[in-house]
């Protein structure tokens, strides 16, 4: 059965013209929650695309990778992934657990914790095509007398993160020593001997290669 609400001003009901959506994440090629989150924000965006167009709402779509520090702060990132409708995070809460594929890119005994995403009573470790769907038909159809909810203060990026950011940093590839031809340094030795290996280069009789 069909109903309605009567006497409401016409004009309640105006969709919201422009809906932004971000997407941060920490990676997009390792970690299988930032990857299977962005499969499904397409297909969520692809399933309302249609309606959006008809009723003349403007969906733009941001994906940011964050990968730093500094970059964190700047977007108040506070767990990966996340996913704002017009700034507005669509999981109520930063619920986390380990992911394997963010610790293996880190590289830190503390592991890194990734979102979990609760909807309907249920957890994902990727944001089900429903829940985004749902997050922006609701702002798209939200009426002016709704308010949205106020920001939660960001003192620091969470330590998590940080962890994170100095891992990922941390893996730089050994110094090659110039005392020698390149093809010979490679096979020389181990990279964690080089310093005994080939010495300092910055000495005449230093290297140890020959």
């Amino acid at each position: 059965m069909i109903t309605q609400t009567p006497n409401l001003p016409r004009g309640q009901y105006s969709a919201q013209r422009k809906i932004g959506i971000d997407f941060l994440f920490l990676d997009l090629s390792t970690c299988t929650r930032c990857v299977g989150t962005n499969k499904n924000l397409e297909k969520a965006v692809a399933s309302v695309e249609q309606m959006l167009n008809l009723i003349g709402a403007e969906l733009n779509v941001n994906k940011i990778l964050i990968d730093s520090t500094k970059k964190a702060q700047a977007y108040r990132f506070v767990t990966s992934p996340t996913i704002r409708v017009n700034d507005q995070d669509i999981a109520f809460e930063a619920k986390e657990s380990k992911c394997d594929s963010c610790t293996d890119l880190c590289g830190c005994a503390e592991g890194t914790d990734c979102r979990i995403w609760v909807y309907r009573g249920e957890e994902y470790t990727e944001a089900p095509v429903a829940m985004i769907a749902e997050a922006i038909l609701q702002e798209v159809f939200r009426t002016p007398q709704q308010t949205t909810p106020a920001a939660v203060a960001y003192d620091e990026v969470p330590e998590n993160l940080q962890r994170f950011f100095a891992g990922t940093s941390d893996k730089t590839v050994p110094q090659v020593l110039d005392c020698c031809p390149s093809a010979e340094q490679q096979g020389c030795c181990e990279p964690a001997e080089k310093s005994s290996c080939c010495g300092d280069s910055s000495q005449p009789s230093g290297c140890g290669c020959k």
